[in-house]
Parts: C-alpha cells; structure tokens; sequence
C-alpha cells in the first residue's frame, strides 16, 4: 500500500548505468549510473544498449521521482547548489546482472539515508534540464519558508526531581 500525499507529484524517468571491468582483484566489474533520461524508452528493465572495450551500457529500468510538498527546502538547496543533481540508487540482486533499479531521487535528505545502508550502490547524475525546471516550477508553487523557533526550557521542578530539602541539626 502506498501513501498518497496531497499535492506530491510524480516525474517518469529512464535510468542508463555503465558496467566496466573491475579494477581490483575484490570485484569482477564496477557499475555506475551515467544518465537519467527524461522521455525513457520503451524497452524492458537490463536491455544493453551498446557494448565496447569491455564496458556495457543498460538501460536499468524505469522509475518515477516523487516530489512532496514537505521536502521542497531539499528540493530549494539542490537546485541551489553549484551542481543541482539526481540521485540514482542500485540494490544488489541473485537476478542478472546483480543488480536492481532501486529509486531515483531529487532530494539530498533521502539520498543520504540509502548512502547510510552501506549496501546500496548510489550514484549522483546532472539533473536534466526538464526535470529541473518541473522541480523549480513545483518549489515555487509549495514551497513556504520556515522560520527558526527556539523552543524554551520548562524551569526544572526541584521537589519532582528527588532531592532532598537541607536538613538543619537540632
């Protein structure tokens, strides 16, 4: 069951990710995501669109980038970052070729949380140029600046707190 967010939107995507020889003695290849595309083609999930030298080209499969209107500071610091970007996370899988579309997505926050898990592969793409203006089109109409609000400490109650009062001797 999926949770429907009032106002969140979904964007289409294509992911393409590049298998190359291993460097290492530890790992037969290593894999990155090289590309999102905008307008992704009809074509089943691993398709190979090109091999050469040793490297492969597929087309991972497609995804659907959510946006929710609650995210839209993540959203607000990517696009003004110095390189507003994509984010494409592989799991691995016993299904060839080892490896699995996970999720593609516009924000930092939860970019970072599949980093944390240490098993997921994640790579971090340009964000096309479509995508970006949807996401800019999408933090003006929901976003809402939230001010700063220190919170104020409660005085503490000390006969709550189990000390004791100061006895005076007779």
């Amino acid at each position: 069951m999926s949770l429907i967010i009032p106002g969140s939107v979904t964007i289409p995507v294509g992911v393409v990710v590049e298998r190359r020889p291993g460097v290492t003695p530890w790992a037969d290849f290593a894999w990155r995501a090289v590309e999102v595309l905008e307008n992704a083609p009809a074509l089943a999930p691993w398709t190979v669109l090109r091999e050469e030298e040793g490297r492969t080209l597929f087309f991972a499969g497609n995804a659907d980038v959510a946006l929710h209107p609650t995210d839209t500071d993540n959203y607000k610091h990517n696009l003004e970052s110095s390189s507003p970007s994509i984010w494409v996370v592989l799991r691995a899988a016993e299904a060839a070729p080892g490896f699995k579309l996970q999720t593609v997505t516009v924000d930092a926050g939860e970019a970072h949380l599949y980093a944390d898990s240490g098993s997921d592969l994640m790579e971090t793409v340009p964000l096309p140029p479509g995508i970006r203006a949807a996401l800019e089109a999408f933090v003006a109409e929901h976003h809402k600046e939230r001010g700063f609000h220190k919170r104020k400490r409660d005085k503490a109650e000390l006969d709550g707190l189990g000390r004791r009062g100061r006895v005076d001797s007779p």
